[in-house]
């Protein structure tokens, strides 16, 4: 966007029974199977770029974003490794850092709040997750399976420190894009009707 879009006219929405569908569709992979092609350095940047067309109280901004490939990654899970020795139950610590490292390219989304009298950090954190959606509805528009992962590692005080993640900042998910081979398999779905008050 250019700043001569600023103020622009945006097309209202239409019926679509093809986004309906994929929506009514859409399915979380399942993080260590995804492998490659994953998209391209310009694939990124448009899903990065229809992420951040998201609900954003006072156009703050208050999130960003870390780009991470293989060898990135790869050299965290090692530094990950030594952390997860000191974790609850160490064996399923080191073992979930394999979904750190399967996909071709991962996004971390990182809630940064900024400083605000009229939006509420509740509301700045919010906005950060609907970033995290947006990316997995935007990847699978270019042809990409994506999974939206946290794990010990997004809330360990040393482990946001090798990201660079600051106290007041938060992982709000490592998204993994890739491909995968087979279909993933439906699971169960909230009852709607029972999760739901109509008032007149």
């Amino acid at each position: 966007m250019t700043d001569s879009d600023l103020g622009a006219s945006l097309p209202l929405p239409v019926p679509s029974a093809e986004l309906q569908e994929r929506l009514a569709k859409r399915r979380s992979a399942p993080a260590q199977a995804l492998t490659g092609p994953g998209p391209s350095r310009e694939e990124v940047e448009r899903i990065l770029s229809l992420g951040a067309r998201t609900p954003d109280h006072g156009k703050l901004f208050p999130w960003r974003f870390v780009v991470l490939g293989p060898q990135s990654r790869a050299d965290l899970a090692r530094q990950l490794e030594t952390l997860a020795r000191h974790q609850p139950d160490p064996g399923k610590a080191a073992k979930v850092l394999a979904k750190l490292t399967a996909a071709p390219v991962t996004i971390l989304v990182v809630s940064a709040p900024v400083p605000s009298q009229k939006v509420p950090k509740w509301e700045q954190r919010l906005s950060a997750g609907a970033v995290c959606m947006n990316i997995e509805h935007a990847a699978d528009a270019l042809g990409y399976s994506a999974s939206w992962i946290t794990d010990w590692y997004s809330y360990d005080a040393k482990a946001k420190a090798l990201y660079g993640v600051s106290e007041d900042e938060r992982v709000a998910g490592f998204i993994h894009l890739g491909a995968l081979a087979e279909a993933p398999l439906e699971r169960p779905r909230p009852d709607v009707a029972a999760l739901t008050e109509w008032r007149d």
